[in-house]
């Protein structure tokens, strides 16, 4: 799908330097990465998993001062699973800066997610329709590290502002499709 959210736009940089790197560090540490994009689009869990470190950490920081990100491999785990069953996916990171060296790659765009109306109000969320997809919308940087074996040790994020702030319904046609379940 093109326009308001395209998966593609999450891995197309990411490839595009995968595929004129030369040096095998980076190109290990770009190639995990680039299937991490994919598998976290497709939904599937165990691929995504075979990306990530055991030792995971992740971080959040943003609009709420509370890190609720995932601290260990079994969190990581449990944190993506809810993503697929709770059809939180619908997303793409509009990357336009991705700067890569031996052990990290920062990642930085526009990120959106078609939330769904029921999600929103277990999150204390008032929507008008619990049915429809609502947009969630900011400008997030992400610091990737990787461990010796090119498997990632951390997805550490910075967004800015509320992402829900203007809670704007989304309509059919701009709801990608469900990802992979």
């Amino acid at each position: 799908m093109t326009g308001l959210i395209d998966a593609r736009r999450t891995w197309e940089l990411a490839e595009k330097r995968l595929a004129e790197e030369s040096d095998p560090r980076r190109r290990a540490i770009l190639t995990t990465l680039v299937a991490h994009m994919h598998a976290e689009h497709e939904g599937d869990l165990d691929a995504l998993m075979a990306t990530v470190a055991p030792n995971a950490c992740y971080h959040q920081w943003g609009a709420s001062p509370v890190d609720r990100a995932p601290k260990s491999h079994a969190e990581v785990r449990e944190f993506y699973r809810a993503v697929v069953e709770n059809d939180c996916g619908r997303l793409a990171h509009h990357i336009d800066r991705l700067t890569v060296d031996r052990d990290t790659v920062v990642t930085e765009g526009i990120l959106r997610i078609a939330y769904p109306g029921r999600i929103l109000v277990g999150m204390g969320r008032s929507v008008p329709d619990v049915d429809a997809f609502y947009l969630y919308e900011s400008r997030m940087a992400i610091v990737w590290a990787f461990d010796e074996q090119a498997l990632v040790v951390c997805e550490d994020s910075y967004s800015t502002g509320d992402g829900f702030a203007e809670m704007r319904r989304l309509g059919p046609d701009e709801v990608p499709a469900r990802m992979g379940v």
